[in-house]
């Protein structure tokens, strides 16, 4: 299942309003915090849920007892978002390395490490992530990280056509006449689909990482530092992992010549579409992926379900337009053959999105999610951006001086909603000129700005004061704090980093549930995702996740399976989730979710 579009979601605003504070229990403080520990140079905070209205007592004690910090929580006071009481703990002044614990009464934290390298196991967990998830080629243990991981291919020759017959809402589709070789590319989530927008943004976000790595000439995964097959071949590990998903998204792209029938403009609220048939060339489907779902679990080189091709869309092109165009800017003294392939196919989808503008997804094919999105504005911007960063040829940029969301307001990036994407590309690519490099710039840091302004009104101090936690929460959070690491680069302000400490401070358990949505990271890590290999929970012959993988997180809005749809109305929005694999809404995970967890766990291993 995907995140859903805007208007599918439902605010359950008015059912939490009665909540009272003190979730936590009773007037006992809980301490609260991140779970792995701290970094020495860091900001350290813990929250602290208690009834008490006024400031209580703190002591950090070292491993042998003594005390190495004291003060009083400042009392933040009632939180809606938590349902809790809240007090701060600020304890910056610990930064020698060693093991310390909180004490408060009679309260005790768990210990804690203050340490460098705290985040380079992280980021290479959430790197390993997408090899693990990846269709056609054997996982072998010695990359997975053991035995329980390793899986035969999924998928291992994907030769698919196009989808024939009745959708749901009655559309008879006419399949084509040809097939398209689609083997690789990444899983996308707790399905076997593999999706090209979503893959879009997942793909951006990693080969954005190693652009802003070779800027810095500090790469973190310079080849053989990851765990993939193909270390050892000269090539940096993450520009391995970004190609396999390339290559994927690259075969999804129709011929030239092809003519499709599709639906053009606005899709009604129901019944059968009306199909008119378009220049398809160059167009990409919008995914591949089964005819029907599979039930869990199901591990991929299980899976008897029939693999199809899925109308190409607008959406899909402009995503593989974007990403392709920032491919051949990357990969252009790496390996020219390949960036000439990559340039090639951004322009033949620029040139198909524009000339059909208007081809949107339909949710209407059971066995896999939508990803609809009506408004392709965001992405013409992206993928425009992307092709003038990479060619410098007038047409992209006098293109992109007409497009309003050049001085529109950023905000997070996600699948729907990919404009900071294309912003962040001008503020930081080599070539772009200095006006159109400054705008951007200026709007990334006014975005950061109201990010860190909504800390303050957030009880659990992260950069995301809502009331309304979506599907996918975390990685709302996780891509907040990626552009708050983009406007440190960008500024050297030191408010912008403390901005991303307190967000992957709420993602390891300095929050109301006490819990680490990474899993094989904190005291309390995510468990049981909705995924259908990692199903140990339904199967004991199956594994759980592997370390590094990150839970979409609690969500108040589109509480649609059967665990969310018990806790509807009767949770705050931080405490609406549950660590269960049938918790599709709250707990599955995607690579959309994990890419910048794997970035922001690499920023702040001082690799971006």
């Amino acid at each position: 299942m995907k995140l859903l579009p805007t208007h599918l979601r439902v605010s359950v605003l008015p059912a939490i309003a009665a909540l009272t504070i003190g979730a936590a229990g009773d007037a006992s403080p809980v301490i609260r915090l991140n779970q792995i520990g701290f970094l020495p140079d860091t900001v350290k905070r813990a929250v602290v849920a208690s009834d008490s209205t006024v400031p209580l007592r703190w002591r950090v004690l070292d491993e042998h007892g003594k005390t190495a910090a004291e003060g009083q929580t400042t009392v933040v006071g009632a939180d809606r978002a938590s349902g809790d009481n809240v007090h701060l703990v600020r304890f910056d002044q610990v930064t020698k390395p060693g093991t310390y614990r909180i004490r408060i009464s009679d309260q005790t934290s768990r210990a804690f490490t203050v340490r460098t390298g705290l985040y380079a196991p992280l980021a290479s967990a959430a790197l390993n992530f997408f090899y693990q998830n990846r269709a056609g080629i054997p996982i072998e243990a010695r990359y997975a990280g053991g035995a329980q991981w390793a899986r035969p291919a999924g998928h291992p020759k994907e030769i698919a056509t196009c989808f024939r017959g009745a959708d749901e809402r009655g559309t008879v589709w006419p399949g084509c006449s040809y097939t398209l070789d689609v083997t690789g590319g990444w899983y996308d989530a707790g399905d076997q689909g593999k999706y090209v927008v979503n893959g879009g943004i997942s793909l951006w976000t990693l080969q954005n990482l190693y652009e802003r790595q070779a800027a810095s000439g500090r790469f973190t995964f310079a080849d053989g530092r990851a765990r993939l097959p193909e270390a050892g071949n000269r090539i940096n590990d993450l520009l391995d992992e970004a190609g396999w998903e390339m290559r994927f998204l690259l075969a999804m792209q129709i011929p030239d010549g092809v003519r499709a029938e599709v639906p053009v403009g606005p899709l009604p609220s129901g019944g059968p579409l009306t199909l008119r048939a378009i220049d398809a060339g160059g167009m990409a489907h919008q995914k591949v992926a089964d005819r029907n779902w599979t039930p869990l679990p199901t591990p991929p080189h299980k899976d008897k379900e029939g693999r199809l091709l899925y109308p190409p869309t607008t959406g899909a092109t402009l995503n593989l337009a974007a990403v392709a165009a920032q491919c051949a800017r990357i990969w252009r003294r790496v390996d020219p053959a390949f960036s000439a392939t990559c340039l090639t196919a951004a322009k033949r989808a620029y040139r198909a999105a524009v000339r059909n503008p208007q081809v949107y997804a339909t949710n209407s094919f059971t066995g896999s999610g939508g990803y609809g999105d009506n408004d392709m504005s965001d992405e013409l911007y992206w993928a425009t951006a992307e092709l003038w960063a990479t060619t410098g040829e007038a047409v992209y940029g006098d293109a992109l001086a007409a497009m309003p969301a050049r001085s529109a307001p950023v905000g997070e990036p996600n699948w729907g909603n990919v404009a900071a994407l294309g912003t962040i590309t001008l503020a930081t690519a080599p070539g772009i000129p200095q006006a159109d490099a400054a705008r951007a710039r200026a709007a990334l840091v006014a975005a950061a700005d109201g990010f860190l302004a909504e800390t303050e009104r957030s009880g659990y101090r992260i950069p995301y004061a809502t009331l309304d936690y979506p599907w996918g929460s975390n990685s709302s959070i996780l891509n907040r704090a990626m552009i708050l690491g983009v406007a440190h680069g960008l500024t050297g302000e030191a408010r912008y980093r403390v901005g991303v400490v307190d967000a992957m401070d709420y993602m390891l358990g300095r929050n109301p549930l006490d819990q680490s949505y990474v899993s094989g990271f904190g005291a309390r890590p995510l468990l049981n995702p909705h995924h259908r290999f990692w199903a140990h929970q339904l199967d004991s012959s199956l594994p759980g996740p592997p370390p590094g993988v990150v839970s979409g997180g609690p969500n108040s809005t589109s509480m649609s399976d059967p665990i969310a749809l018990t806790m509807k109305g009767k949770c705050a929005p931080q405490r609406c989730w549950k660590d269960d694999i049938g918790a599709y809404a709250l707990n599955e995970v995607a690579i959309n979710w994990n890419a910048p967890l794997l970035w922001v766990a690499a920023y702040l291993d001082g690799g971006a």
